[in-house]
């Protein structure tokens, strides 16, 4: 997997000065290791009954529609709040400075649904904690909160379910 992580691009002071960002597009924009990426990740769930791909604006989008269509599975979004246009199930969260808040239709989870949550990165894991919550809320059974990539220095996977948490290429 090195050879993906490589085609990873660091942009460095992005969104601001001491982070350094973990630029995915260029491994995106690269059709064999976009391919190779999402091939991995599904692999490891062919066979098991997934009945939904949970993605996570906006990059998990980009991810879970990719697994879905590769499962058998359908595919459920998570917005920012406005952008859902029927009833929605909000979870506000903590942040570092502040909060956000994150929205799912009411009726995109069945009770019992065996559900993968997928999204680009795992950094701190307050996002994913919250979909989490928002999944667990609605009767919907975790697989698995899957990644492209994690962030390991981060601890992210700490406000996740033990044994729950796959991470294709660790940085």
């Amino acid at each position: 997997m090195d050879d993906l992580k490589n085609i990873i691009r660091d942009i460095p002071d992005f969104p601001k000065k001491g982070i350094i960002f973990k630029d995915i597009t260029t491994l995106l924009s690269d059709a064999k290791s976009y391919q190779r990426m999402i091939d991995s990740i599904a692999n490891r769930y062919v066979g098991q009954r997934i009945d939904k791909v949970v993605g996570v604006e906006a990059r998990g989008f980009i991810i879970g529609a990719a697994l879905a269509y590769k499962l058998n599975a359908g595919i459920v979004l998570v917005r920012k709040p406005g952008k859902l246009p029927a009833e929605t199930f909000k979870k506000t969260y903590d942040l570092e400075y502040g909060t956000d808040t994150l929205e799912m239709h009411t009726d995109a989870i069945k009770k019992g649904e065996r559900i993968l949550i997928a999204d680009d990165l795992l950094a701190t894991g307050g996002t994913m904690g919250a979909v989490v919550d928002m999944v667990n809320s609605m009767g919907g059974e975790i697989v698995e909160c899957c990644f492209m990539a994690e962030l390991e220095f981060l601890d992210g996977r700490k406000k996740l379910p033990a044994g729950k948490v796959f991470s294709l290429l660790k940085f």
